[in-house]
């Protein structure tokens, strides 16, 4: 099964995105022209990376009866020079137990996990222009 989402612009920067019954408001920051009404796209870039990871983490552990208490993942991303992209994407995982008693867990979850492992693997980009949005010609 693929997923789809579907981005319409509101107004300014504001982009609202449909994904299944969800809604998520997507805008950039004052600095950058925007009304800062949502997360920025790259944010969600990371967001998607953080909460898949997490949930492989999850998935991991539980497969071998380990409990994570207080597991929460965070993803930065470094910029790749000047280019419009980013070159490098930290994924830090954080439990209320001593590392050393699920640091292991870290590997398989990037083996399970689909969003890094897509990023890691590259992905095809495909940009195709189609019908006209005949909600709004004149």
């Amino acid at each position: 099964m693929g997923v789809k989402a579907t981005a319409r612009h509101v107004e300014g920067w504001a982009t609202d995105v449909g994904i299944r019954q969800h809604r998520i408001r997507v805008d950039e920051p004052p600095s950058e022209g925007g009304g800062d009404t949502g997360p920025m796209p790259t944010e969600l870039l990371c967001a998607s990376l953080a909460s898949c990871f997490c949930l492989a983490l999850r998935w991991v552990a539980t497969k071998r009866e380990m409990e994570l208490p207080g597991l929460e993942v965070e993803v930065e991303a470094e910029r790749a020079g000047k280019e419009p992209r980013y070159g490098r994407l930290i994924v830090r995982a954080r439990v209320a137990r001593p590392h050393a008693e699920w640091e292991h867990l870290m590997e398989r979850a990037a083996r399970v996990c689909w969003v890094s492992n897509t990023v890691a693997g590259g992905v095809e980009v495909e940009y195709v222009a189609t019908e006209v949005n005949a909600r709004f010609s004149e």
